[in-house]
C-alpha cells in the first residue's frame, strides 16, 4: 500500500487505506448514492471497475465504480465521460462518498 504524505489525508472507512488528499478536493457540493460526496482531482490506492452509463442528477455520464484496493469497499466512482458540454470538467475526476472515507492526520 502506498502511503500518502501530507497534513490532511482521507482513508477508507473500513481498512484505513489512504485513498486521497484533502488538497485535491475540487468540490464538496456533490451527491453520492448515500448522501454527501466530494469531487477529487486525484485518487490513490483504488481499483476502477468496468465503465457503465448512468443517469445522474446532472445528466447522462459514463462512470466506473472505484474500490479500495485493499478491502474492495466501493468508495464512489470515476467520471469517464460526460455527454453534456457543461459537465465535461468532471471527466477523469473521482467522487468519494463522505460516509465511505475518514480523515487522517488532521
Amino acid at each position: 500500500m502506498a502511503e500518502l504524505v501530507g497534513p490532511r489525508v482521507y482513508s477508507c472507512c473500513h481498512c484505513r487505506n489512504h485513498v486521497c488528499l484533502h488538497d485535491d478536493i475540487i468540490s464538496k457540493a456533490f451527491q453520492g448514492r448515500n448522501g454527501r460526496a466530494f469531487l477529487f482531482s486525484h485518487a490513490m490506492n483504488i481499483a476502477v471497475g468496468p465503465k457503465e452509463d448512468r443517469h445522474l442528477m446532472t445528466g447522462l455520464h459514463t462512470v466506473a465504480d472505484i474500490y479500495c484496493r485493499d478491502c474492495r469497499e466501493v468508495l464512489g466512482w470515476k467520471y469517464e465521460r460526460a455527454y453534456e458540454e457543461s459537465q465535461r470538467y468532471k471527466e477523469g475526476k473521482f467522487i468519494f462518498e463522505k460516509a465511505k472515507i475518514i480523515k487522517e492526520n488532521w
